[in-house]
């Protein structure tokens, strides 16, 4: 008898990958773009540092905030799916078995087999049987509104931190230039990591988010010029 061993799928990893990688992106642009428009339109080094911490907790509360709400919304759908299914399994146990046994017919499973195979199923665990193979609900995909928001103002925090501490250490006059190009850096080892972790293909995301960070750090540094020299 060959012994048992545990697999490590990927997938286990989305809903804190998903999280994590989002707020930290949104840290490093949102932050660094600040920075460098306030930074392009007054040339002063402590405006630009406030207006960086400022946006720091304002943008981790906000992503926890979203978060939570977002993913409560997922979790409360979930919720009233499961228990529908919970009464159906109760008031059309026979209708239920039927619907399973299409499922498995569905996937390409003999019929006779199918049959067998949900009253298996059915009687170890109906409930649990319908809601992985009708709802499609298990352990790595369900909604968890807590983790979601944590990760999320956790990850920002630490994202909007880099570039702040950039600003800091840069000279006043060159606070545009070395928060912009650490920053992306900083987007590229975090694109490259993300996919690495989620066992994707490195080149593409960290050349998608390397060029939407410099997107957003020119269009604030061009606004904030503008206005700058307007005012």
């Amino acid at each position: 008898m060959h012994p048992l061993h545990r697999e490590n799928h990927l997938i286990e990893r989305i809903g804190w990958l998903r999280a994590a990688v989002l707020g930290a992106n949104d840290g490093i642009i949102s932050t660094a773009s600040l920075v460098v428009g306030v930074a392009a339109a007054s040339n002063s080094a402590s405006e630009a540092l406030v207006a960086g911490v400022a946006g720091l907790v304002a943008g981790a509360m906000s992503m926890a905030a979203g978060e939570y709400v977002s993913v409560s919304s997922q979790a409360d759908t979930e919720a009233a799916d499961l228990t529908k299914e919970r009464r159906e399994l109760v008031d059309q146990p026979e209708a239920e078995l039927n619907e399973l046994t299409q499922i498995y017919v569905s996937r390409g499973v003999d019929p006779a087999l199918a049959r067998q195979v949900a009253e298996q199923m059915t009687a170890r665990d109906a409930f649990a049987a319908h809601a992985r193979d009708e709802l499609g609900l298990s352990a790595h995909v369900v909604a968890r509104p807590v983790q979601a928001a944590l990760t999320s103002a956790a990850t920002f925090a630490v994202g909007a931190a880099m570039p702040l501490v950039i600003a800091f250490l840069s000279p006043a006059q060159r606070t545009v230039w070395m928060v912009s190009a650490g920053s992306l850096l900083c987007l590229a080892l975090l694109g490259a990591l993300g996919a690495q972790i989620g066992g994707a293909e490195i080149l593409k995301p960290t050349i998608r988010v390397t060029f939407w960070g410099a997107f957003a750090m020119a269009a604030t540094a061009a606004i904030g010029a503008l206005v700058g020299h307007a005012v």
